[in-house]
C-alpha cells in the first residue's frame, strides 16, 4: 500500500501575566488547570465535531509518546484503498 502524508500544526503557547508584586507559584498554576480542565477538552470536542462533517476522512487521535498535557495529534485519513 502507497501512502502519503502532510503535516499541519496549530500551536497554543499559554500564557500567565502577573502584577509586579507577584511572589511566584502563589497560585498553584490554576491558570495551567484551567485550559487543561475547561478549555482543552471543550476545544477538542469542537474540533472533532467540525472535522467530522466530511464522511469521506475520518478522523482520531494518535499518541506518539508525549504526554497528551504537552500535545495531542489529530489524525486525518482519506482512504482511496476502499471502493466509493
Amino acid at each position: 500500500m502507497f501512502q502519503e502524508e502532510k503535516t499541519f500544526t496549530f500551536r497554543f503557547n499559554l500564557e500567565a501575566v502577573f502584577p509586579e508584586d507577584y511572589e511566584g507559584d502563589e497560585d498553584d498554576y490554576v491558570w495551567l488547570r484551567d485550559w487543561e480542565v475547561r478549555v482543552k477538552p471543550e476545544l477538542l470536542k469542537t474540533i472533532f465535531e467540525s472535522l467530522r462533517r466530511y464522511p469521506s476522512w475520518t478522523v482520531h487521535v494518535r499518541n506518539r509518546g508525549k504526554s497528551p498535557s504537552d500535545e495531542i495529534e489529530v489524525v486525518m485519513v482519506k482512504d482511496f484503498s476502499k471502493p466509493a
